[in-house]
């Protein structure tokens, strides 16, 4: 379980394909810190199981189901990356609760900049908006964010600087593929509500 309050910028240092599978190994001093074999690492929002740790980089397999379902396949050396640690019970919970499991890839539509924040607007693959409401929790590559303004397609959310300078984000434009996970509280939501129809 995260947050989605992003620990650090990663880079992606290796890319190796395997029989449909990919091993990326990834550069973050601070999450490797204390990382071992079996540890969790969400990159850009996925949770991703660490196979290797060697010189502030691990190593972590995903197989074609993840990057079928993910951005993940687009990522290459010099890639930046989102990296967030699992959360620990005793943890203050600063974002909302993200479980590393995409729901879909949305698309960067536009940036609208402002004096000290943008506001970005990303596609919503069909069957999330349902998930997605104004003021509510959605993960944009395992960020934490509030949505501004949900729509039947899409929705927007308002970058502070912090965001700006820390993450992925900063540096996405239109056209750009960005993983998304919606609220899972909505999800059970949804199921429990459907059970009595």
């Amino acid at each position: 379980m995260f947050t989605g309050i992003v620990e650090e910028l990663g880079e992606i240092v290796a890319v190796e394909p395997s029989d449909g599978s990919v091993a990326l190994t990834v550069r973050g001093p601070l999450v490797t810190q204390d990382a071992v074999h079996g540890a969790s690492i969400a990159v850009n929002g996925v949770c991703l199981t660490v196979v290797d740790v060697k010189d502030e980089a691990f190593t972590a397999d995903v197989i074609k189901e993840t990057l079928d379902r993910s951005s993940l396949g687009a990522l290459a050396p010099g890639s930046k990356v989102n990296l967030e640690r699992p959360v620990r019970l005793s943890d203050r919970l600063g974002g909302h609760l993200v479980q590393g499991h995409v729901d879909g890839v949305g698309e960067i539509i536009s940036r609208e900049p402002g004096e000290r924040w943008d506001v970005v607007t990303v596609s919503l693959p069909p069957g999330l908006a349902r998930y997605v409401v104004d003021k509510g929790s959605i993960t944009v590559d395992g960020i934490s964010l509030t949505v501004v303004e949900a729509g039947p397609d899409r929705f927007s959310v308002a970058l502070i600087p912090t965001t700006l300078a820390l993450t992925t984000l900063g540096h996405k434009k239109p056209g750009d593929p960005v993983n998304l996970e919606v609220d899972v509280v909505a999800k059970y939501v949804e199921r429990m509500l459907g059970d009595r129809r």
